[in-house]
């Protein structure tokens, strides 16, 4: 699918998960049943790096204090884990350690997440791959989802903005340069509500679970 592109998926996932009490790169994805008691089985992690794997040439995982967890989960789905040396520097510095692995590794673009952002569908990695391979020709360095006028992830990236990120402080953040190079991104349509994104406390992943529709369990 993704033709000339040489996308490297970039799952930040360095967090200390303080707020949900559990890592959750770890959590089980695609939900339990509400009420169920969760089972060892697919995570958030392993969910992102399957459906980031048939449209990128590698997986890059960023681990930090979690990294021997998170490295055994990134080893058994064929991705590659690096840890951030510093992770209390906060989620950009982490993506900065990715985009310096992605292009150590040869890729030139990049399909960014954070972990707590549970995967889209394939039609919709679909449509946003196809959808980066033609901005890329008209001057475009990035592309988004979007859903009701909520942006999401994955991020598509090319090395124009690798650039800029790397060239940012690391207690930067990625918003402050996506709004610095607004003129160059653009955002793709999808079906699915970008709500989900971001799960932050037990709360949010209970609220979750119960909106969850049965496929998707």
């Amino acid at each position: 699918m993704t033709g000339a592109l040489n996308l490297c998926g970039i799952i930040l996932a360095a967090g200390e998960s303080s707020r949900m009490g559990a890592d959750k790169a770890l959590l089980p994805w695609p939900p339990p049943e509400p009420g169920a008691t969760p089972r060892p089985g697919p995570t958030l992690l392993s969910a992102a790096i399957l459906a980031f794997e048939p449209y990128t040439r590698l997986v890059v995982v960023v681990a930090g204090r979690n990294s021997h967890p998170v490295g055994v989960t990134a080893g058994a789905c064929g991705a590659y884990m690096v840890r951030n040396p510093i992770p209390d520097r906060g989620q950009f510095s982490s993506l900065q350690v990715g985009l310096t692995e992605a292009l150590s590794r040869g890729c030139d673009s990049a399909m960014i997440t954070p972990v707590d952002c549970p995967p889209l569908s394939a039609n919709s990695l679909e449509r946003l791959c196809a959808s980066f391979q033609r901005a890329l020709a008209q001057g475009i360095w990035a592309v988004a989802p979007e859903n009701d006028g909520k942006h999401g992830h994955p991020l598509l990236v090319s090395r124009e903005l690798i650039a800029q990120f790397l060239d940012a402080p690391a207690t930067g953040n990625a918003r402050d340069v996506l709004h610095a190079h607004a003129q160059r991104v653009a955002y793709v349509s999808v079906p699915e509500s970008l709500e989900k994104a971001g799960l932050n406390t037990p709360e949010d992943y209970d609220a979750l679970t119960a909106k969850a529709p049965p496929a998707a369990r």
